[in-house]
């Protein structure tokens, strides 16, 4: 497995403390019986039941969990140790690597039992924007190298008044990346309800460019 050290801290890491209230604000969301499954919807009408499918940067696990139920074979991973704890305890059958994005290959994917192609990435909750600096056209193309034949990721996160420890992540500078990474956009939404594009949240649906 490589080592966490050899990684540049995430912003997310660097956020520290400001990091706090999310998962402590979704386990309240979940307690209250709101409606937390809008991704997990949209991931699950993607691809047929039983489909492989990573939760990348999966947090608290109320994504990968709905998935889970929905007949899935899941993995989350998920760096933060806090929120690998929650997820554990919130959701037990969902299976949780506490690695990195980057830290993620076909082998350590394997020793953990997990999926070594997947039919799908599930990288939303502004995952893309709290990676390390410097490292989201790797992060891409690490992503991409382990999807199957046919496979896709799913990304989303705020173009406007997102966190303020996140990037903000320009569209354009989004598509150019992507583009780097060997990765092409098939369709864009401006939320999980598949509703217009607009320039406060943005959804993509990536697939391998060729």
């Amino acid at each position: 497995m490589p080592e966490r050290t050899s990684l540049p801290p995430t912003r997310w890491a660097l956020g520290g403390t400001k990091n706090a209230g999310y998962g402590r604000r979704f386990a309240e969301l979940i307690d209250e019986g709101a409606d937390v499954d809008g991704e997990g919807r949209l991931a699950d009408a993607l691809v047929p039941r039983g489909a492989r499918i990573l939760d990348a940067g999966s947090g608290m696990g109320r994504v990968g969990g709905y998935l889970h139920t929905r007949g899935h074979r899941v993995v989350g991973a998920e760096p933060d140790p806090v929120l690998v704890e929650q997820s554990r305890r919130t959701f037990p059958d969902l299976r949780v690597l506490p690695l990195q994005i980057l830290e993620l290959d076909t082998t350590v994917l394997a020793e953990a039992g997990a999926p070594t192609e997947l039919d799908l990435v599930v990288c939303v909750g502004n995952v893309l924007p709290f990676v390390a600096a410097g490292t989201e056209v790797a992060v891409l193309e690490r992503l991409r190298s382990l999807l199957a034949p046919g496979g896709r990721i799913m990304a989303g996160f705020h173009l406007t008044g997102g966190p303020d420890t996140a990037r903000r992540y320009l569209p354009e500078e989004f598509v150019a990346d992507v583009d780097v990474a060997g990765l092409r956009v098939e369709h864009r939404f401006g939320g999980y309800d598949l509703r217009p594009v607009d320039g406060e949240y943005a959804v993509w649906l990536l697939a391998p460019a060729g």
